[in-house]
Order: C-alpha cells, then sequence, then structure tokens
C-alpha cells in the first residue's frame, strides 16, 4: 500500500482493513476496471478511496498542482456525497489533495471558482456535475479514474442518462470503477458498455445480511405505534438513533411530538434546502440532536459513528429499502439494533420483508413503562459518575446535604431529579387482547307500534330514528327493532317509554306532516320483508313491481313437490312455415334435414332450381313474357311511352316540356329568357306594375322617370340652386 495512505489510516485508527478494502487493494488490480459489490457498511468508501491511489498518486505518493481533476467521484444523493468528500480529504491529506464537491442545492458560483482553481479530485451528484460539463466548468480531459458509488440506486432513482454522458465525455484510457450493494441486469449491461474487462470483486457473506445488526419485530396494538416507538427510545437510550417514516407528513408529525415529549430531534426530507439537511447531520456528529426522524433520503450512504439504533416507524417498501435503512448500523464492525414497530394490520407484510430480505427477526413486544424504568435504574446505578473522584467544592456541598437531609431522602430526590431529565414511558396495550366487545343488554319489556310510511313512501331506518327521538322524547337506548315494510314501518319501544311517546305526539299520533304513529295491543306479523324493488309489491318507490304479479298462479312444473298429473305438459315446438314466395322454407324448420345429391345447400343445384324459378341470379319464368323488371325493355316501352330519356308520343305534337320548342312558342310567347309577345307593349313584369304610367313608354325603368334624349342638347346642363340653409353657390372665376 502507498504510505501515505496507509500513514492516513493508522493516523485515523485503522488496525485492519475490512475484506471490501483488502480485495479492491490487490496489487494485480492496481490498473483494471472493479465492478464492486458489498454489503452496506462494509467500507466501501475507504475501499475506492484505496483502489484509485495507484492510478492518481506519484511514485513518491504526492499529488502535483491542483489544475484539471483526475479523478471523478459520483454519488446518489448529497449527503453521501458530502460523506465521501469529507472520507477522501483525510485519506489524501498527506498526499496534498484538493478535494471539491458539486452537489445540487449549494451555490454552483462557488463550485466554478473551486473548479477554476483547481482540483485533483471531484466529488458530487450527476445532475449537477453534467450541468459543469455541459457549461465547460468541468474539464475531463485529464481523468485518470471514475468512480460511480452505490450505481444501483443512482440507476432506480432515473440518473442513467446523465451518467451514460458523463462516461462518454471522459477519456477512454480512464478506469472505471462500479461499486454497488447489488449487481442487477441494469448495472452488469452498463458495466460491460463502459467498462474494459471489468474485473468483478464480490465481498458479499455467505452469512446472514448484517451480522451485526440485531432485528427486532416489535408487535404493538394499532393505535399505540407512536407510543410504541417512544418506549424504544427511552428503554435504548442510544447515543444516536434514527426513526424512518415513508412520507414527509409522517416525518414532521412524529418530530414534533418527539420535541414535545423531550427528545433532543431533527427531521431529514427531500423538501428541505441543503443546508438545513446539512446541519441537522451535523447536530447529530456533533451531539446536540440524539434523534433523527428521516424518509429514505437518510437511507444511503448517511455514516453517523455513534448511530446504534435504527426504528422503522412504517414498514419500507421492499426488502432492499429494509437492508439499506438497517445499514446505517453496525457499520464497521459496531453492534446496532434495527427495530420494526408492527402493528396488526402490516403483520403478513412484515414477515414477507424478512423472509426475502433473509433476516432472522426476534418478534417481540415493545418494552412497557416498568421495564423503562428498571432500565433506568441500572443505567444510574451503573452510571461512571460513581467511581469519579469528588471534588473539594463537591464534599462540601454532599455534607451539607447529608446534615439536612436523611441520605435515603437524598437519594430519592436524586432518583427523581434523574429520571425528570428523560420523557415518561408510556402505557401500552397487549398487542394480543382485543378491544372488549360491547354486549346490549336484552330489550324489553317492549310494545310495539304502526307508522304510517313505508317502502312506497321512501322509508327508512336511518331517518326514521332521529324523527322519532325528536317528535315522541325518546332516547336511543328505548327503541328497539325498525321493520319498514311496504305501506307501513313497525317499531319497538320499551313498555316504559310508550306513555311518554304517545302524550308527546297528542291526540292526533301525528309525528310530523303525513306521518302518524298508532300504539298495537300485540307484536305485529312481520312475515319476511321481501325483494326491495322499485315500487310494487317488495320494491322501492317509483320502480317496477318485482315478485309474483297478481292473479298469476306459480308454475306447478318448477315445484319439485307437484304430483305429475299437475304438472303442464312439456310446450310443443311450432308448426312449421308455409313455403312460398318471401317465406321461410319448409326445409328451414328442420334441425338438420339429411342433404341429397339434388339437394346441395352449398352450391350445387337444388331441386326447386330446376323448375326455372331460380333465386340466385338465373331467369325465372316470368321474365319470359317480356316484363323484366331489372333493365331490359319491359312490353309498356313499345308504344313509345319511354319514361327514361326516350321520346314519347306526347312529344310528337310539339309539345317538348325538355328544352325543345314547343308548339306554344311560336306565337312569342317564351316564357324562359325570349321576348314575349306582352312584352312588345311595353307591359313589363320584372319590376314594373302591368298597365301603370310606363305603358306608353317603352324601355323606360318602371316606377322611375323617362330618360332624356341625347339629341337634345339644352337639357344636357342645369343651372345649381340655392343649398339648404340658403347659401349661395361659389361663382366660377372666368378663365383669363
Amino acid at each position: 500500500m502507498i504510505q501515505t495512505l496507509s500513514d492516513a489510516l493508522a493516523a485515523r485508527g485503522y488496525e485492519t482493513l475490512t475484506p471490501v478494502q483488502e480485495a479492491v487493494t490487490d496489487p494485480e488490480l492496481a490498473q483494471s476496471d472493479l465492478l464492486v459489490s458489498a454489503q452496506t457498511g462494509s467500507g466501501k468508501t475507504v475501499g475506492f478511496g484505496l483502489a484509485i491511489g495507484p492510478t492518481l498518486l506519484d511514485e513518491a505518493g504526492r499529488l502535483g498542482r491542483a489544475a484539471a481533476p483526475l479523478a471523478l467521484i459520483v454519488a446518489p444523493t448529497r449527503e453521501l456525497a458530502f460523506q465521501v468528500t469529507r472520507e477522501l480529504e483525510w485519506l489524501y491529506a498527506g498526499a496534498g489533495a484538493r478535494v471539491a464537491s458539486c452537489v445540487g442545492g449549494m451555490d454552483a458560483r462557488d463550485e466554478r471558482r473551486a473548479l477554476e482553481r483547481g482540483a485533483h479530485i471531484v466529488v458530487g451528484t450527476p445532475g449537477r456535475l453534467r450541468d459543469h460539463i455541459t457549461r465547460g466548468s468541468l474539464e475531463m480531459g485529464d481523468l485518470r479514474a471514475v468512480v460511480l458509488d452505490e450505481a444501483d440506486e443512482m440507476l432506480d432513482l432515473g440518473f442513467r442518462e446523465d451518467l451514460e454522458f458523463m462516461l462518454d465525455a471522459a477519456p477512454e484510457t480512464r478506469r472505471t470503477l462500479l461499486f454497488s450493494a447489488t449487481v442487477p441486469p441494469m448495472i452488469a449491461k452498463l458495466a460491460q458498455q463502459f467498462q474494459r474487462d471489468a474485473v468483478r470483486v464480490s465481498t458479499v457473506s455467505e452469512r446472514s445480511q448484517h451480522a451485526d445488526i440485531t432485528y427486532q419485530a416489535l408487535r404493538v396494538a394499532q393505535q399505540d405505534a407512536e407510543n410504541a416507538i417512544i418506549n424504544v427510545l427511552r428503554y435504548h437510550e442510544a447515543q444516536n438513533a434514527i426513526v424512518f417514516a415513508n412520507t414527509r407528513a409522517a416525518v414532521n408529525r412524529l418530530t414534533a411530538r418527539f420535541a414535545n415529549r423531550g427528545f433532543s430531534v431533527v427531521c431529514l426530507s427531500g423538501e428541505l434546502s441543503q443546508q438545513e439537511r446539512t446541519h441537522a447531520l451535523q447536530a447529530m456528529r456533533d451531539g446536540r440532536a440524539r434523534v433523527c426522524v428521516a424518509t429514505d433520503v437518510a437511507a444511503r450512504g448517511i455514516d453517523l459513528p455513534n448511530l446504534e439504533l435504527v426504528i422503522h416507524a412504517e414498514l419500507p417498501s421492499n426488502p432492499e429499502g429494509l437492508l439499506h435503512r438497517s445499514g446505517r448500523t453496525g457499520r464497521a464492525g459496531r453492534k446496532g439494533i434495527s427495530a420494526l414497530i408492527v402493528p396488526p394490520k402490516v403483520t403478513k407484510r412484515a414477515e414477507r420483508l424478512l423472509k426475502f430480505a433473509k433476516i432472522q427477526a426476534e418478534w417481540t413486544t415493545a418494552p412497557n413503562a416498568d421495564e423503562i424504568l428498571r432500565r433506568d435504574e441500572e443505567r444510574l446505578l451503573s452510571d461512571p459518575v460513581w467511581s469519579e473522584e469528588i471534588t473539594e467544592a463537591e464534599a462540601d456541598f454532599a455534607a451539607r446535604l447529608v446534615d439536612l437531609h436523611k441520605p435515603d431522602v437524598i437519594a430519592a430526590a436524586y432518583l427523581r431529579l434523574f429520571r425528570a431529565r428523560h420523557s415518561a414511558p408510556e402505557e401500552l396495550a397487549d398487542p394480543d387482547t382485543r378491544a372488549p366487545v360491547r354486549e346490549r343488554a336484552p330489550f324489553g319489556p317492549a310494545r310495539w307500534i304502526s307508522l304510517s310510511v313505508g317502502h312506497d313512501d321512501r322509508a327508512e331506518a336511518r331517518w326514521l330514528l332521529p324523527l322519532l327521538c325528536r317528535a315522541g322524547g325518546l332516547e336511543k337506548d328505548s327503541i328497539g327493532a325498525i321493520r319498514v315494510r311496504q305501506s307501513e314501518t313497525f317499531v319497538e319501544l320499551t313498555e316504559a317509554s310508550l306513555p311518554g311517546f304517545l302524550s308527546a305526539l297528542g291526540g292526533g299520533g301525528e309525528l310530523e306532516d303525513g306521518v302518524t304513529a298508532t300504539a298495537l295491543d300485540s307484536a305485529p306479523d312481520l312475515g319476511p320483508a321481501g325483494p326491495r324493488g322499485r315500487g310494487g309489491p317488495g320494491g322501492k318507490p317509483g320502480g317496477k313491481p318485482q315478485g309474483p304479479r297478481p292473479g298469476r298462479v306459480p308454475r306447478a312444473d318448477l315445484d319439485p313437490d307437484a304430483p305429475a298429473e299437475d304438472r303442464p305438459a312439456p310446450r310443443a315446438k311450432p308448426a312449421p312455415r308455409p313455403a312460398g314466395e318471401g317465406a321461410k322454407p319448409v326445409w328451414k324448420d328442420k334441425p338438420r334435414p339429411a342433404v341429397r345429391e339434388d339437394d346441395d345447400r352449398r352450391g350445387t343445384k337444388p331441386v326447386w332450381k330446376k323448375g326455372g324459378d331460380d333465386r340466385k341470379g338465373a331467369k325465372p319464368a316470368w321474365k319470359k313474357d317480356g316484363d323484366d323488371r331489372k333493365g331490359a325493355k319491359p312490353a309498356w316501352k313499345r308504344d313509345g311511352d319511354d319514361r327514361k330519356g326516350a321520346k314519347p308520343a306526347w312529344k310528337k305534337d310539339g309539345d317538348d316540356r325538355k328544352g325543345g320548342k314547343p308548339a306554344w312558342k311560336k306565337d312569342g310567347d317564351d316564357r324562359k329568357g325570349g321576348k314575349p309577345a306582352w312584352k312588345k307593349d311595353g307591359d313589363d313584369r320584372k319590376g314594373g306594375k302591368p298597365g301603370g304610367k310606363f305603358a306608353g313608354k317603352p324601355g323606360g325603368k318602371p316606377g322611375g322617370k323617362p330618360r332624356a334624349d341625347a339629341t337634345d342638347t339644352s337639357k344636357r346642363f342645369k343651372a345649381p340652386t340655392k343649398r339648404a340653409g340658403g347659401a349661395e353657390p361659389p361663382k366660377r372665376k372666368p378663365r383669363s
């Protein structure tokens, strides 16, 4: 291993490497493309940092002047990108590396200035990196290595196009390292497309997933899901804990409730800005917050050193989500607990998740209040404060306390102060105990009343019940059965409430307009209610009647107990239709008649065609008389009376009604554009009044003045008259 990297590991406290770190630092793989699959929390970040060392560093283990980047690390989320940046900074600090980050949600101008100053390693998210490449602020020409961290997650998030764009823009001589928890077909296809003879490295242990994590499935009552989370947090009192929920609304609700219960809590979800998300994680690392409520945005890549507890407030959608959520704890050899909150409605789903994830979980119940209080006492007795040396000031104050109070009083006060700093535990119901079913006491003694409304009036029990209570002053407990029939409704009342009910209605017994109540001397004969249709007996109002029609006798053949002599004979088949023109032939009424040689119904000429009566195009007997009704010249056309264009007999007289000059046109009376005789007298019937003023003025406009004679020059000019208002017209000046 390169000395500068080895020194950085030693300074960080690394005594041994994890399996994935040992595999990728094999000298034989120093210049090879790698496709690595390893479990979450196995040290992949430091692993690929060590793997690209021989490609970036010189023989002395140093880096030259920072200019265009030599390595590009792509991560799916902002939090993971920042974490990778921090890991590579301490790992390459001795080599003089400058690491720049380019992630969405941060100021792109600051990132461009950092790239202009020069960087050896650039870490970022796909979208922001592609933006810098497109704008020309990120140079790709000097890249020696490209690392895709959590490649399967990036493909699931829809970054395939961005990844292909960046890999196409990188030099072909680069090394390409793909790190992924699993290798689905899409990852294999991506590796085949952009890697050169990649070496497959798999360090997935054959033992169960996350051997350092204890899985617990906590059965809780449906109403105690959130209370159980509070008790789990109180029972373990972990330095850092993450509570996972599926939606932002659930995250906000749980955060508010935990804060009200005294927990130091932060939240992490996609609706927060990058600055808020960074501050939340930093508060967890600094110890200012101990509980983080998050969506699956924190399920990958988040590494909190003291994270001891993961709680699934809501179950993840798939086994991979369960593994990645739980992988936030139990990292790098540390122990952790992953607790699933399982109400009765999701028990089967939880079992399937654990089965598909190949996880053996301990099925138990959430800790109750007594268990938490006992656990508080154990923590109090084992607190290191008892073994610390007492200072002089503390000894003086202790002496004063002993003088003032008895030792048992001091101890009890100290216990109360200790518990006051913690949230009180919740009382949980037994998840195996269902809520007791309320049994109604027997109803009675009772009396029946009759209401004057039923199905015909659209009566229903849901509006009759409040009507009875309101008008009759009854309580709901005083009303028993309500049976709605076609024209009336029977209601059961307690015997004690009946007198008050009748007195509240008065003498007429009217509940409201049109609804009256009558007390019955005995219980009514309810009988079957019958089908509720639309109108008619047993039906809904306004519809068709249902049930047997009035006066209709039931069929005896449908009664299996009826004697044979009472059953009607089977219905006879109808007689065949008589044969004839246009009627259905006799042979068509038969089920399947025997096909004779001369009666072939599929193309052969049957018997009835030999008589000349061919119904499919042949010339029948009635066509031999010349009376052809399909285009042939019939007998009635021989007389010259052709009704389809031929010249009939009535055209020989000169009376042609279709364009020819008939006899009545010879007199000059042309009614289609010609000048008839009656126009010669000046009687123009198109706009003029026959016999009017213009009768003696040929050619004049009907109803107007006659035209002036062009030969009469005296009438060509008329001197202008005065204008309206008496003004004189302007006089012409004589021409000079």
